[in-house]
């Protein structure tokens, strides 16, 4: 478990440039190194010495204790954390079209994965696995669907056509599962430019920002949507442009539509 965190905690933090989300990665690293080593130390202490392991009780309300020193030692590390610095806006390109004569329909479909996300997943399961060997059966349950759902949702199936943009994950496209389709008609305009996942989101994942959202499962080549409400959704995906192209031609096709 230790080990989880501080992976989870350290390799954003540590292998790419400061982002408007490191100050706060920092903070959680420090909230929860304060509320787990009082909660280690305290279970150490009650049970040493004690001449029957199994009578040892942890009260509920250390719980509260551990949760009031996590609040001081996050804002410590907040604190030293310093100021967050803002993302740099990057250019994005033109927003091109793909000719389709008259009513010709096409799509265009893509899977993206994360290999880091995979290995937290499995790395979580072997965890519920040992908790349940341990006797611990409620945490290694759920434990082993947290891992679960986090292997089934790194690899997500990308795809534009006639409904729009519409994000699936793979492992469970036989239930017809979708994290989230975008119509035509809601597409201001869509571009294709690279997206750096922890200078502008702060890490991996499906991320929510103040002006934009988005599907970042890793650096690269990636879709980005310009919605008529004004905000952005961006997914990190190859053959990003042709997509695009696509997509605005669909656009277009639904604000002709609506005109008429």
């Amino acid at each position: 478990m230790l080990l989880v965190l501080g992976i989870g905690f350290g390799l954003p933090a540590g292998l790419r440039e400061p982002s408007a989300g490191t100050p706060w990665l920092i903070a959680g690293g420090f909230a929860t190194a304060a509320a787990l080593g009082y909660l280690i130390c305290l279970t150490l202490l009650g049970n040493a010495g004690a001449p029957d392991g199994a009578a040892v009780r942890l009260p509920m309300w250390q719980m509260a204790v551990a949760l009031g020193l996590a609040v001081p030692a996050g804002a410590l590390g907040r604190l030293l954390a310093g100021p967050a610095p803002r993302p740099a806006e990057q250019a994005e390109g033109e927003a091109p079209r793909l000719d389709l004569p008259g009513a010709t329909a096409a799509g265009w479909s893509r899977t993206i994965s994360s290999p880091p996300l995979v290995a937290l997943g499995v790395l979580v399961c072997g965890g519920g696995l040992v908790s349940i060997l341990g006797g611990e059966v409620l945490t290694g349950v759920m434990l082993l669907l947290t891992g679960a759902v986090a292997v089934a949702v790194t690899s997500v199936r990308v795809t534009v056509d006639r409904r729009g943009l519409t994000l699936a994950p793979t492992l469970l496209s036989a239930f017809r599962i979708r994290f989230r389709r975008i119509a035509p008609d809601r597409v201001a305009e869509a571009t294709s430019r690279r997206i750096d996942v922890f200078a502008e989101f702060g890490g991996w994942g499906y991320r929510v920002r103040p002006e934009r959202s988005g599907l970042v499962l890793r650096s690269g080549d990636g879709l980005v949507l310009r919605l008529t409400g004004g905000r952005r959704f961006m997914v990190t995906v190859d053959d990003a442009a042709t997509a695009a192209a696509l997509l605005n031609t669909y656009a277009d096709r639904a604000r002709t539509r609506q005109g008429g």
